[in-house]
């Protein structure tokens, strides 16, 4: 019985060390949870929206070469406090742009940079479908609140004088109806020039990039506010 006893009353004491909390200088260390790192201030510059094919979205070129990151470097070098976003997507058409405008007035941007209908062109639409898809992406933009810079483009020369007429005046019309801002070529100074193109004749190099983004900066400047 003895013997009995002095088993139980051990068992008990091991248990009991068994559980008993290390409140040593040592394991309070190890258990302290590290800070947490400052959160991120959320960006709250107002928004310019680039909504556009491969040319906005910088077909062929670098992380940080398209004609949004360029833009961006110039209205920060001029003082002017904006956030572009780049939502260009190669291969894109007026009808596509259409189909995906809900996405640009998510951002509620104060401006919008329409450029977008070059592939309508190389594909032989319409103009007047195109006109049409511009005229009520330019609608839904402003309904949304933001202003609308419209940048045209133009064709090569193989799809005659009288198409490329229509097509260019395409941009005019609708600018003049409704675009606060219009650019007529973006690619102005780019085009056929030296260094400034892909070897394909379509897509500005990184150098014809920043020149991009210059004409745009010049037909933005009067939209923007310090």
């Amino acid at each position: 019985m003895v013997r009995l006893f002095s088993f139980f009353t051990l068992t008990l004491l091991l248990l009991g060390c068994g559980t008993q909390t290390d409140t040593s200088p040592k394991a309070e260390t190890a258990t302290k949870a590290e800070p947490l790192p400052p959160p991120v201030p959320a960006d709250t510059r107002p928004v310019i929206a680039c909504f556009g094919d491969s040319l906005t979205a910088g077909y062929g070129l670098e992380a940080g070469s398209t004609y949004p990151d360029a833009l961006q470097k110039l209205l920060d070098s001029s003082g002017y406090s904006y956030r572009v976003v780049n939502l260009g997507i190669s291969g894109d058409t007026t009808q596509g742009a259409l189909d995906r405008i809900q996405t640009v007035v998510e951002y509620a941007p104060k401006i919008t940079v329409v450029e977008i209908g070059g592939n309508d062109g190389l594909r032989g639409i319409p103009v007047a479908r195109s006109r049409d898809n511009l005229t009520q992406i330019v609608a839904r933009a402003k309904n949304a609140g933001s202003k609308v810079l419209l940048a045209g483009i133009t064709l090569p020369p193989n799809y005659g004088r009288e198409y490329i007429g229509q097509f260019e005046q395409m941009y005019a019309t609708v600018a003049k109806s409704s675009a606060d801002a219009f650019l007529p070529f973006v690619l102005d100074g780019i085009w056929n020039a030296k260094g400034m193109m892909q070897n394909d004749g379509i897509h500005p190099t990184a150098p014809g990039a920043e020149r991009m983004a210059q004409n745009v900066f010049k037909a933005l400047e009067p939209l923007l506010e310090k």
